[in-house]
């Protein structure tokens, strides 16, 4: 990453482990293995890349603290965390991309995983 980005790095990357707190536990642990391999992968990216790496995690970000937020607000019903993926978003992304997709889909799926997931629970704050 270029040296202009290095504290706005760390501290996008300091929120987002820390929102993931907010996550039922097996979805925290897949997440945050994930999130330290990218933000590992993008280190030396061109400062284009960069740009679109931090604006991605930020919308990221911004998503799991409304969700969280929302599932606050309501305790009657299961906690939800993610959206869905548009496939034209796919259109944009580079093979190597598409195969980390993949390579992460079949983790999350997997029948005998390190990381069971089952129905949420309620975030506590």
């Amino acid at each position: 990453m270029p040296a202009g980005h290095v504290s706005r790095v760390r501290a996008l990357y300091r929120r987002v482990l820390l929102l993931h707190r907010l996550l039922p536990p097996d979805l925290k642990a897949l997440g945050d293995q994930y999130v330290k391999d990218e933000f590992r992968r993008h280190k030396t990216v061109r400062p284009d890349e960069a740009q679109r790496f931090l604006q991605e995690w930020e919308a990221y970000a911004a998503v799991l603290w409304q969700q969280a937020n929302e599932n606050r607000q309501n305790s009657t019903e299961k906690a939800c965390f993610g959206t869905a993926l548009p496939v034209e978003r796919l259109n944009d992304f580079r093979d190597e991309q598409i195969g980390q997709l993949q390579e992460l889909m079949q983790e999350a799926t997997k029948p005998n995983r390190q990381f069971s997931i089952t129905e949420s629970r309620k975030p506590k704050f």
